[in-house]
This record gives C-alpha cells, structure tokens and sequence, in this order.
C-alpha cells in the first residue's frame, strides 16, 4: 500500500501518545489489584496483593476501588501498545513505500526499455499527468494582467502568491484544469495536484471575496457540489479564504501543503 509508512509512523505517535497518558497514571496507582464478586445482587470488592491474600474494601471506600480498577485497565493498555509499538517498528524497518519502483529503477537502461514495470515510477506517473493537455477557463477583458513566476496568467494576486510559493517550492500543479461535478458543471479548481503518496488528484480552491455575499453564496454551493461528487475539504479538496480584512497567510499555505503530502 502506497503511504503505508507515514500511515505506520502516525499510528506509532498515535500509540506513543496513549502509552504516556497510562504510564503517568500507572506511577501513581496504588499497590495490588482489585477483584470484584457478586452475591445475592450485592458487589464486593476486595484489595488484593500478589500472594493472593486480600482485604474488603468499604463501598464508601471509591477512591481505592476506583484506582486499582484503573491500574488494571492501564496495564491492560500498556501491554497491548508495547507489542504494537515493538511490531511497527520491524514492518516499518523492512518496509518502503516505493521499493518495487525501485527493482524497476535499478534495471540497466537495455533492461528497461524490454521490462514492463508492474508498478509506473512516480516521475513517470508524473510526466505523464503533467502532458496531458487541457483548455482552462478563459479571461475576459476586466480581468488583471497579473503572472506568476511560473509565466503563467492568474486571476488574482492571491493566486499568484499561491502559484509562486509552489514554483518555488516545486510542487508540479494545473491551473485552472477543468473537471465535471455531477449536479454542478464545469468547474475550474484554482490548482490541481497528483499526490505522490496515494496518486489522487488534490484540488485547491482559493475563494478570495467571503465578504461578499453572493460571491460567498457561489462559494458554498460550489464547495457543497464537491462533498457531493465525493471530494470532501481535508481529504482530496484544499479551501483557503480571504475577505477585505483577511488577507492570504503564507504561513497558512505552507501548512495546507505539508499536511496534504504536496
């Protein structure tokens, strides 16, 4: 599964972070466990020791019920996620997302123009996505002559920011590439992407004029269009704002991107 090892190194934070929460408490859990017996309705509890002696604990007594109860539980828990963390990390020794690309790589060039990879290389994949032409949406007469660093016509100073922090960083993208919403139309996302860890087109869409209502009208039912057609915000579908007093954060960008794999 292509991103199985930032899935792997997520869920062993994942597990890191819960095996702090029950080795805090664990330090502080009194000694012994509980057992817990039922009798004509009635429940007893009993502090127990490892010799297997004990003493009844008072129903009003909660405080010690309560800890040993807990203490057994987060045991329970620490145990699982040792094992887990301790079998994450031999797959996630041995495991690379793009080691069958790289059997195909290391062929000598004679071998590869003969083997047929049985999985694409990601610069290939990428080639080829990038080749595929498209006709974007076209400006009329009222729009800026503004051009991003990539030399490439933009609607927008937001966009060009947008455009130049991708060219800068080198985030190959389409702008403005045309894709059909069921229920919608034609829409033109701002930018599109081929994700390298999954190999899903990613959309950002850049509305620019929230404080505007019908602008923002527009906005919400394009928006609402996506989720329809299966293209939710924070998964395959980036969203940035702007208003009159709320300008484009590159700080904001830089995070969307790094979060979304670009």
């Amino acid at each position: 599964m292509y991103g199985l090892g930032e899935m792997l190194r997520k869920e062993k934070e994942r597990l890191q972070a819960i095996k702090q929460i029950v080795d805090k408490r664990l330090e502080g859990a009194p000694e012994g466990y509980l057992r817990i017996s039922t009798s004509r309705k009635h429940v007893h509890y009993m502090h127990c020791t490892e010799n297997k002696t004990g003493s009844y604990i008072k129903k009003d007594d909660m405080g010690i019920i309560w800890g040993l109860a807990q203490k057994t539980y987060d045991a329970r828990v620490k145990k699982l996620v040792d094992r887990r963390v301790r079998q994450l990390d031999k797959i996630a020794e041995e495991y690379r997302d793009n080691e069958i690309e790289e059997i195909y790589e290391r062929l000598h060039p004679i071998r590869k123009k003969i083997v047929k990879a049985a999985v694409v290389p990601w610069e290939q994949r990428l080639k080829e996505w990038k080749s595929k032409a498209y006709i974007g949406k076209e400006f009329d007469e009222k729009t800026p002559i503004i051009y991003s660093k990539k030399g490439e016509r933009v609607r927008s100073k937001s966009e060009k920011i947008l455009a130049d922090y991708f060219y800068d960083n080198g985030i190959e993208y389409k702008y403005e590439c045309p894709i059909n919403l069921r229920g919608y139309g034609v829409v033109y996302p701002d930018f599109t992407f081929l994700r390298k860890r999954d190999g899903k087109e990613i959309y950002w869409e850049h509305d620019g004029r929230m404080d505007d209502p019908k602008y923002a009208e527009k906005a919400i039912r394009k928006i609402n269009s996506y989720m329809l057609n299966k293209i939710f915000p924070g998964d395959n579908l980036i969203l940035t704002f702007e208003s009159s007093n709320v300008v484009l954060n590159d700080k904001i960008i830089k995070v969307l991107a790094t979060k979304h794999g670009l």
